[in-house]
């Protein structure tokens, strides 16, 4: 296909959607959010633990807490924000007094919040979009990406939320190669190889799994060897059942789409019990010296699967007849059809190739150095972690031989700012945040805490799936203890796990003295009750500022990926960019995908 030709397809292809914005449109975006946060952003960057050593209330809030419960409340049941109460004498911004810095109208910061969120500045698409538009100007055989035997169901060896991640991902991913005409996919950080094994077993793509963690490489090839075995076990279960109930196949069963189990978010195996908070919402809220790392976890759910399948069921076999008791013509047919099988099996396995390795990346890494097979191909990360979301998009933007890319970031709160003055420095431009020019030579940063409450998930929160008060609150009072009586309450020992053991707060106050290596006969358990029965009326406190901290979420979020969106429209050889919602933020919060194509003619000419 002519290059010229290829990029008129890209340029008609994606005019229709809002990712079509210009480069300036995402620029004005950015600045109604920045506006926002320059006057909010005061709130998130508040720590938990120092809620009642600093007076956080008194500092920020002129409305009291039932105030701000009702409203948030209301907004979460109406879908909508309460209309604020402004009047001609009040004199606010965003519900924050111009005279006091202090929040008057909460119904206002509400709906200034919704407004700012990427929601509400309607610049995303839908996955469905996307993939439409991909698969309106697919290659010339107008063929949907191809699968390779049986339809594999996540849902069988994943929980529900990785199987819905892996199940939305991977045709997304699979429609991208096919776009761009490439067969090979590098997947950073690719950890356990969930999506990667899964692009390769389903839609026969050569995959590079790159994590930099050896157990995770080691992990995913044990793993993927089992999974390949399953593979081949359903696909014959599979074939025996089409061929019995071929009459009754119903269309809904051809369509290719890889659908959720029937039970919805429920996992034959494993679920995700309602009104959970993830290690990543705890650590958001109380701070990263009080995750409780060592919480046990239920064991992996695709383990628990597979290992519990025999090896008859992994490697089905026919019943077996003695040797003696066949022809010589029987025998000779078996074994031209166990040689024609095993070269059919040796095919497969050359074409269809999922590869884990284990290597540090960053946008100077040489690819061909570490894949010596590398092709062109499309780079993805699924939940790549802090910096690594920012370098992929880097490495997409440096490297040729990169076609597509389609990225999802997490834990927000491990991005590296290159103008935060608290934070560490950055060498050469590389940290994760500011990753445009436009907000580099703006000198922008958001600050720790405010990137902590980013990863909160308004959509859970909003359902009754809420913030666990109670371990917030006991380790915001024991600053107090620490403060009121040990000289080192700013101490980096770290508290660490031990609300879950804890049998009341005084045993919770006496473990966390151990913890830090505090002499706690200084203390008797009256005066340690005292302290919990003085703060206990101000729970609710810190109950509304965190859902105001919730609230404001998604306004961050959105700052961090416009940014990288920005990122990736200064660049003048791509031909689509996009920020795409890939997955229901009610099972995985981290929902948006950016998403970019080179230019075919640019990329080959390089």
């Amino acid at each position: 296909m002519p290059h010229s030709f290829t990029r008129f397809v890209f340029k008609e292809l994606f005019n229709m959607f809002p990712s079509s914005y210009s480069l300036t449109e995402i620029q004005h975006r950015i600045d109604e959010v920045k506006t926002f946060l320059s006057v909010t952003l005061s709130i998130a960057n508040a720590h938990t633990v120092e809620f009642y050593t600093q007076d956080v209330w008194q500092r920020f809030m002129a409305v009291s807490p039932e105030e701000v419960l009702v409203a948030v409340s209301s907004c979460s049941d109406q879908q909508g924000a309460p209309e604020h109460r402004g009047t001609e004498q009040s004199r606010t911004t965003f519900g924050f007094c111009i005279d006091t810095n202090r929040l008057v109208d909460i119904g206002e910061l509400l709906q200034a919040a919704q407004a700012h969120s990427l929601p509400g500045l309607g610049i995303c698409i839908s996955r469905d979009e996307l993939l439409q538009a991909l698969r309106e100007n697919r290659s010339e055989s107008g063929a949907p990406p191809a699968e390779i035997g049986a339809e594999l169901q996540t849902d069988e060896f994943m929980n529900s939320k990785k199987s819905h991640e892996v199940s939305s991902m991977s045709e997304v991913v699979a429609c991208l190669a096919q776009r761009c005409g490439v067969k090979q996919v590098i997947d950073v950080g690719s950890g356990k190889g969930y999506l990667s094994s899964f692009l390769s077993l389903q839609y026969g793509l050569q995959v590079y799994g790159i994590d930099s963690s050896s157990t995770n490489t080691h992990g995913a090839h044990e793993r993927n060897r089992k999974l390949k075995k399953f593979s081949r076990a359903y696909q014959k279960r599979s074939k025996a059942g089409r061929a019995q109930g071929k009459a009754s196949h119903s269309p809904q069963e051809e369509s290719g789409e890889v659908k959720p189990g029937p039970n919805g978010d429920d996992d034959v195996l494993f679920s995700v019990g309602a009104g959970t908070v993830s290690q990543e919402e705890e650590e958001v809220l109380i701070g990263s010296s009080d995750v409780n790392a060592a919480v046990e976890r239920p064991s992996e759910p695709e383990e628990l699967f597979l290992n519990a399948l025999s090896v008859d069921v992994l490697q089905p076999t026919s019943p077996r007849v003695p040797a003696s008791q066949l022809s010589a013509e029987e025998r000779e047919r078996r074994k031209r059809e166990n040689l024609e099988r095993k070269a059919q099996n040796r095919a497969a396995s050359a074409s269809v190739v999922f590869s884990p390795l284990t290597s540090y990346v960053t946008a100077e890494t040489e690819l061909r150095e570490l894949i010596g097979e590398l092709e062109d191909a499309v780079m993805v990360g699924l939940h790549t972690c802090g910096d690594l979301a920012p370098s992929t998009l880097r490495m997409f933007v440096a490297k040729a031989e990169l076609a597509a890319v389609c990225s999802v970031g997490c834990c927000y709160h491990l991005l590296s700012e290159e103008f935060d003055p608290a934070g560490q420095e950055c060498s050469r431009g590389m940290c994760g945040f500011p990753l445009s020019q436009y907000l580099r030579d703006q000198s922008w940063f958001c600050g720790r805490n405010a990137r902590m409450s980013a990863c909160l998930a308004l959509e859970r929160v909003s359902l009754g799936q809420g913030i666990q008060m109670e371990s917030l609150f006991y380790r915001a009072v024991l600053h107090v203890i620490l403060r009121d009586h040990y000289s080192s309450f700013k101490s980096e020992k770290r508290v660490g796990n031990v609300y879950s053991k804890a049998k009341s707060f005084v045993d919770y106050v006496r473990r966390a003295l151990r913890r830090l290596e505090l002499d706690e006969s200084k203390l008797s358990d009256s005066d340690i009750q005292s302290y919990h029965d003085t703060y206990r009326p101000r729970m609710g406190e810190m109950h509304a500022f965190n859902l105001l901290k919730v609230t404001l979420a998604p306004c961050i979020e959105g700052l961090l990926l416009l940014d990288r969106l920005c990122y990736l429209k200064e660049q003048e050889d791509l031909s689509f960019t996009a920020l795409v919602q890939l997955f229901d933020p009610l099972l995985s919060p981290r929902c948006y995908a950016v998403v970019g194509l080179k230019s075919y003619g640019d990329r080959n000419s390089r």
